[in-house]
């Protein structure tokens, strides 16, 4: 599969839900197997570190590291839907930060 070249400008934050520990991106359709290329493309553009990959029937879930705090990113491709995920309440800065990288005024 060749690789697919995004535009940071392509990924941007559209919602942020520090209840649910949720940053919900905006980005490219992807389907199934375009998902790696747009979450690689993603983690490059955030300087984030991949650890785990898991797919499901309809769910991508990958184990990600930015700057210590352990996240989940995850896609769902019927919906194509991004987002990332908090695995404790003290990743709230990050999700935070993160949501400012990609565009959200807060």
């Amino acid at each position: 599969m060749p690789d697919i070249l995004i535009s940071s400008s392509v990924f941007t934050c559209r919602d942020l839900d520090l209840e649910q520990g949720l940053l919900v991106i905006d980005g490219p359709d992807f389907d199934f197997d375009s998902f790696p290329a747009v979450a690689k493309q993603l983690v490059g553009i955030i300087g984030a570190k991949v650890f785990e990959q898991e797919v499901n029937a309809d769910l991508h879930v990958w184990l990600i590291d930015f700057e210590g705090c352990r996240l989940m990113l995850k896609g769902e491709h019927y919906a194509s839907v991004l987002w990332l995920e908090w695995l404790s309440p003290d990743g709230h800065e990050t999700l935070t930060f993160l949501a400012r990288l990609l565009g959200k005024r807060i």
